[in-house]
């Protein structure tokens, strides 16, 4: 057994005065971001010093006095965005430090910003669910759908809304997760764009596209869009519409991710895949629609956080390993194959055919375990 924070998310379904009391929590969590985010950047401006957040925390119960709307939502929401401002200061300092130059000084939230939502913690049983109904601070009970029901103990709970106007809650909880049964399987991924996957099995995996198939009435809905009056009535109603589909898909890819992420992890006991370097692969102008519609750092994720829960071994190699080059047979290298276009190609030293991809993924599969055995 294996302790592990598990979130379980659900559709809300809020009253009119939950929904509007949802959206003034949204609104005060962004607000106390943004106040105390001007506060830290003009003390560092005048006196060269800034706020920790216990100094945060403290002024915002006198803040509260002198506006008083910010007691109507739940304490624990704006604590929470206390912290994560301090988060990402922290986050800012360590990685300059580092020398990671690309990292971002924390940024003024937008009331425009389509996605939205507030943490919120348990104390004193304020977080419960019972049937179709969950118990959430300020709110008090609201409807859910209620599809599977949390294990564990819960420690804290998120309520969104999606750009589509969907409330959604995920309820954090301590879960105890058993371990699957030991595997002696070992597969190596060769991810790519015309396949998603092609394991060292032989299995190739079709590319779903989710984004190709509606990307036609995605567009024709986007030029619908860009005609409306900005602000006005039809103008939202048109980019509710766009919102809908733009969730359609994400929802598409999401579900195909994880059923895909869980079929390899329930098959396998080593998971061996290649680490892509996709922000500068993004910089292709010809395979970047392609490569942010496939998702691959997002499938990675999954491998590995899964595998983890489940006691699997995710390993993973090298970006500049030259998979593709490599004759799986005979280790001869042919520097040709760089060449994307070559998708088979017979090795000079054994005369072995080899078909790209099933190839890269057999080479990821042997660097896999020889790295693994380097650590044992």
């Amino acid at each position: 057994m294996k302790i592990v924070e598990r979130a379980y998310k659900y559709r809300l379904y809020p009253t009119k005065s939950q929904a509007t009391l949802i959206r003034k929590t949204l609104g005060c969590v962004r607000f106390v971001y943004n106040y105390y985010l001007g506060k830290r950047i003009e003390l560092y401006k005048t006196r060269g010093t800034t706020l920790t957040y216990t100094q945060c925390s403290k002024d915002m119960t006198q803040l509260k006095k002198e506006l008083t709307w910010l007691k109507e939502v739940d304490k624990f929401a704006l604590q929470n965005s206390l912290r994560n401002l301090d988060a990402a200061y922290q986050n800012f300092f360590r990685e300059v430090k580092q020398g990671n130059k690309n990292q971002g000084f924390p940024k003024f939230k937008s009331k425009r910003n389509n996605w939205k939502k507030y943490k919120t913690n348990l104390t004193n049983n304020n977080i419960e669910i019972k049937g179709d109904r969950i118990k959430l601070p300020k709110l008090g009970w609201v409807k859910f759908a209620n599809s599977r029901n949390p294990e564990g103990q819960i420690i804290n709970a998120t309520i969104s809304q999606t750009p589509t106007g969907k409330y959604f809650v995920s309820v954090c909880c301590l879960s105890e997760i058993e371990e699957l049964p030991n595997s002696e399987n070992v597969v190596g991924i060769d991810l790519g764009i015309k396949h998603f996957a092609t394991l060292s099995t032989g299995e190739m995996i079709a590319n779903p596209k989710h984004l190709q198939k509606l990307e036609q009435q995605l567009t024709r809905q986007q030029r619908k869009l860009s005609r409306k009056k900005i602000g006005s009535g039809k103008w939202y109603k048109q980019k509710h519409k766009v919102a809908k589909l733009h969730e359609r898909i994400a929802n598409q890819r999401n579900d195909f991710l994880n059923k895909l992420s869980f079929r390899l992890i329930n098959e396998n006991q080593v998971i061996c895949r290649e680490s892509l370097d996709i922000k500068d692969m993004l910089q292709d102008s010809k395979y970047a629609k392609s490569i942010s519609d496939i998702s691959w750092s997002e499938f990675g994720r999954m491998i590995d956080y899964k595998a983890d829960w489940y006691g699997r071994i995710a390993v993973k190699i090298d970006q500049y390993y030259p998979s593709s080059q490599i004759c799986y047979v005979c280790n001869e290298k042919n520097p040709e194959i760089k060449d994307l276009k070559i998708r088979e190609w017979v090795c000079s030293n054994c005369g072995s055919k080899h078909d790209r991809d099933h190839n890269a993924s057999i080479n990821i599969k042997n660097e896999g375990l020889r790295l693994l055995s380097q650590q044992i």
